[in-house]
């Protein structure tokens, strides 16, 4: 079991609060979606977990806190996939792919054939093992973000951060990235906090939404408790149209403003 806890977690830049006093618990196998506008929070929220910026209050994965780890430690329990990854543009795509396994395997030795098999798998199952020996600068921007997502995934660490992990993939490989998510998630208990401005897939996938809004939380609950037009005209400023499907799929249809 896998539990995340933040009180009262805020984060400062030059003496602005990108973040102010945000609390939420995650258990095991919870799947929690920030959205929002951009300069919202969401992705300062992500890289307080992932251990990458100062703050005050708490963020906690198992009662742990997070400036009290090592990098190691978080490697093997915490997958972020941020906004703009940097890529090493002439290292081969089973290398990268292979740097998730880095938290498990010792200095001055070798991958195992357990390594090498995650890496396999996760690179078929998202439809990357005709790119193996091809160097990261030879790949679209689509292909690279199902590469960090892969590289993600091979870390098997029980907490999965996802900073707008489709934003650059086709409708098929949008789908077909999240159902892989989705897939391990209930597998294996992951517990995911993702930032989407994608609202009809975030609602989609997410078993709760969070929409903040200049670093507040400023509404909580299922899709359809929470992607209402009026309240997406209140925080984004936005004319649209909210449908709701007879399996409880939300969809947020933007609408044109009236020509004069």
């Amino acid at each position: 079991m896998t539990t995340i806890g933040f009180c009262d977690l805020t984060i400062s830049y030059d003496g602005k609060n990108a973040v102010d006093s945000f609390n939420d618990i995650l258990f095991s196998g919870e799947w929690l979606c920030l959205i929002g506008p951009n300069g919202a929070g969401k992705s300062s929220v992500l890289r307080a977990t992932a251990g990458l910026v100062p703050y005050i209050g708490s963020v906690a994965i198992d009662q742990t806190e997070i400036p009290n780890t090592s990098a190691r430690w978080r490697a093997q329990h915490i997958a972020y996939v941020p906004q703009s990854p940097v890529i090493p543009t002439d290292m081969s795509v089973y290398d990268y792919v292979l740097l998730g396994r880095s938290p498990y395997i010792s200095y001055f030795s070798t991958e195992s054939s357990h390594d090498r098999d995650v890496v396999s798998r996760v690179l078929e199952r998202l439809d990357l093992s005709r790119f193996t020996d091809r160097s990261l600068g030879t790949l679209s921007g689509g292909e690279v973000q199902r590469l960090v997502i892969a590289r993600a995934l091979a870390q098997e660490a029980p907490v999965l951060l996802l900073d707008e992990p489709t934003s650059a993939l086709d409708i098929g490989h949008q789908q077909q990235a999240l159902e892989l998510v989705d897939g391990l998630r209930r597998e294996q208990g992951l517990t995911i906090i993702s930032a989407m401005h994608d609202l009809t897939l975030a609602g989609l996938y997410a078993d709760r939404l969070v929409l903040m809004h200049e670093g507040h939380r400023v509404a909580e609950g299922t899709a359809k408790q929470v992607l209402r037009s009026e309240t997406l005209a209140e925080f984004y400023g936005v004319s649209a149209r909210v449908h709701h499907e007879p399996d409880g799929t939300v969809v947020v249809i933007p609408q044109r403003s009236s020509r004069l």
